[in-house]
């Protein structure tokens, strides 16, 4: 892109139903657009018929942007397979079941391994992109759209799996062995002993299988990856839109096929974005101020880089009975939030609104009467905001107090596990999602700042301590020997690790392990457990003096000191025989150890003491809803200061922070849901 940091929606001119490409463009141009996506969705579009191509009508797309200056990013229509190719190969269609072929007539109904679909799909990407690939406006490339919706049962997937696991085992003995398949009489002779998994209760081989299906979407996105680098530009780049919480989405793995990682970022809006606000249930599209950021970390930790947004909100995101129109400000809020962690692109879903299909209700930039109204005003005045200052908040990167640690495959191996009483086992079940945001979103009442850390990229632990002073790891249930090591490393080397509930307890194939819990860690914490329990009511908390801390939610781990300090108790004539949180030094370290899932006000609490023993300063609000954010340049760092409120706020301006044109006042007044950036020499 050539704006440092690109603003603009999904284009498709093809929905449009009329003709309206010059308006549209003109349009675009006065709210600040400087790039759109667009191809992605009409396979059918590029191919009518077998063999029978059209891209006249992108490229008179692309000529129209180009003449406005506006950038575009080209899709490969691989998520969206024409009618007439599913009717000539019903043999490609997806099996969500053995045997079991998914109905045409949605989007991803295929079987994407299949070497008929893969023929066809090469063909089509390999004409758009040979076509287009020489006009100025094409930056970059989307592969596909939000990869691994669902895990394939097809014959040959099943058979590509017995190979996955052939390659990471001796023989059928070392799988027997590891796995513990002498339970239930489940030893394997042979490779083709291997069972289906439809019928399978192994958590072993559950969790093999859903990190064999990550494997197998991030190929397909590696395999349109290397097609289209032959093709295209040495300056075009390649990314894929990650709907994050897809059920074979590995964003890891399928970052690792990217230049750039992008993704889906959806919220509630309206009083969604109040701050503060309780914890409530999370989906695709998130709900809490908090999530936004979240969202955000989450994207920049898939590279450790500055990332794309391909979605976001442009109106009411969803079918018609959930429909949450922002209130004035809010998109600027929300971009701007996005952009202080990392983002270098704002793409709005999508232009204009459909009259027509799936998501009708999908509020796009203009509504269903195609006339620019007060969602546009608001991102129109965002984008002459992005165009003013982008350059300079694109000269940072995103600060941070403490880091989590995020875990695909323990997200993987506790929805085959539940933690939650209210939670049944299933590909989409959030357990793990659960116990990492209630210490994310505590970490962020608390005034913290986080980076996301893989813990399958994790670097030295010495590398880990020189650079986050807080290592916070929740939920880490599956955990491989040298993941174990790298913590233990980190701890040595000066840092304050902080476990959450379940982690340590499994190793990488979900096999429980052998020690005191947490695995391997118990004698860095000080302190261990035998026994936990599910919560089916909260449990109070209190500190060893009786003071309320908050409470337990669904699970808590029986912890009993052993050295360590105890932080804190259950309040419950049985569980409180045992501590509940505890704290220990180790060497030039200290380990602090959290046996429950907090609620709002325990994880705060507990945030706040850990950012207190380990010297940090959190931002301290002078008012409720009020939040900061911040990204530090070469020579200045920029602040953003947020009133998440629709009531307007003062504060005390921050000491050594001006303004844009370098003024400073005695008060920085916000208004509602108002954001405010203020710049610092570093």
């Amino acid at each position: 892109m050539k704006a440092p940091i690109g603003f603009g929606a999904a284009y498709y001119h093809e929905y449009q139903p009329s003709p309206r490409l010059a308006e549209d463009m003109r349009l675009m141009r006065e709210a600040g657009f400087s790039v759109i996506r667009g191809g992605e969705s009409t396979w059918s579009t590029w191919e009518p018929e077998d063999g029978r191509f059209e891209t006249a009508w992108m490229r008179e797309i692309l000529d129209a942007a180009h003449e406005h200056g506006i950038d575009v990013i080209l899709g490969t229509p691989t998520y969206a397979a024409p009618p007439w190719l599913a009717r000539a190969h019903p043999e490609i269609a997806a099996e969500t079941k053995t045997g079991a072929r998914r109905p045409w007539g949605a989007r991803q109904e295929i079987d994407i391994t299949n070497p008929t679909f893969r023929r066809y799909a090469e063909r089509v990407i390999r004409t758009m992109v040979s076509e287009l690939a020489d006009h100025p406006a094409v930056v970059g490339y989307q592969l596909d759209n939000e990869p691994g919706v669902l895990l394939l049962h097809n014959d040959a997937v099943f058979e590509a799996f017995k190979g996955w696991l052939a390659e990471r085992f001796d023989d059928v003995e070392d799988i027997n062995d590891r796995w513990g398949l002498t339970y239930w009489s489940h030893r394997l002779s042979t490779w083709d002993d291997l069972w289906r998994p439809d019928g399978n209760a192994q958590p072993q081989y559950d969790l093999a299988w859903r990190l064999f299906q990550g494997e197998v979407v991030a190929e397909f996105i590696g395999w349109q990856a290397g097609i289209v680098r032959e093709l295209a530009r040495q300056d075009q780049w390649l990314t894929t839109c990650i709907a994050y919480d897809r059920v074979a989405a590995d964003d890891l793995r399928i970052g690792a096929e990217l230049d750039i990682a992008s993704g889906n970022a959806y919220y509630r809006m309206q009083d969604g974005l109040a701050h503060p606000a309780p914890m409530r249930p999370q989906a695709w599209m998130t709900d809490g101020t908090w999530s936004v950021f979240g969202q955000a970390d989450r994207m920049f930790g898939t590279r450790r880089a500055p990332f794309l947004v391909t979605e976001t909100n442009a109106g009411a995101i969803n079918f018609a009975n959930v429909s949450e129109p922002g209130w004035d400000g809010q998109w600027r809020q929300a971009a701007w939030a996005q952009i202080s962690r990392g983002a270098r692109l704002i793409e709005y879903w999508h232009w204009h609104t459909n009259h027509y299909g799936t998501e009708t209700h999908w509020v796009g930039v203009l509504p269903h009467d195609q006339q620019p109204g007060r969602v546009y005003r608001n991102i129109a005045e965002l984008g002459e905001e992005i165009r003013a200052i982008g350059d300079r908040v694109a000269a940072t990167s995103p600060d941070a107090d403490l880091a989590f640690v995020f875990s695909t495959p323990s997200k993987y191996a506790l929805a085959f596990e539940p933690v939650f009483p209210d939670e049944n086992a299933a590909p989409h079940s959030r357990g793990y999602q659960r116990i990492f945001e209630a210490f994310y979103k505590g970490a962020f009442d608390a005034g913290l700042q986080a980076h996301v850390l893989h813990d399958r990229a994790l670097p030295g632990g010495t590398e880990l301590a020189a650079q986050y002073s807080v290592l916070v790891v929740p939920g880490l249930y599956t955990v491989a020997d040298g993941v174990l090591a790298t913590l233990r490393e980190y701890v040595a080397a000066g840092g304050h690790l902080v476990l959450g509930p379940r982690t340590g307890y499994a190793d990488e194939w979900a096999v429980s392990r052998r020690e005191r819990q947490p695995g391997g860690l118990a004698d860095l914490a000080g302190a261990g457990y035998q026994e936990f329990t599910t919560l089916r009511e909260p449990v109070a908390v209190v500190s060893p003096d009786g003071e309320g801390l908050g409470s337990a939610h669904g699970w808590a781990e029986l912890l009993e000191p052993d050295g360590a300090e105890e932080l804190a108790r259950y309040e419950h004539p049985e569980l409180g025989a045992f501590a509940a949180a505890t704290t220990a030094t180790h060497g030039p370290g200290r380990v602090t150890t959290v046996g429950f899932v907090p609620d709002d006000r325990a994880a705060v609490g507990l945030l706040r003491g850990v950012a207190e023993r380990s010297g940090l300063r959190p931002f301290t609000s002078p008012a409720p809803s009020v939040t900061h954010s911040s990204a530090t340049g070469e020579t200045e760092r920029v602040h953003l200061y947020f009133n998440w409120s629709g009531d307007p706020v003062t504060i005390p301006w921050p000491q050594g922070q001006r303004d844009a044109d370098g003024a400073t006042w005695a008060q920085l007044e916000l208004g509602a849901w108002d954001v405010r950036l203020l710049w610092e020499a570093v």
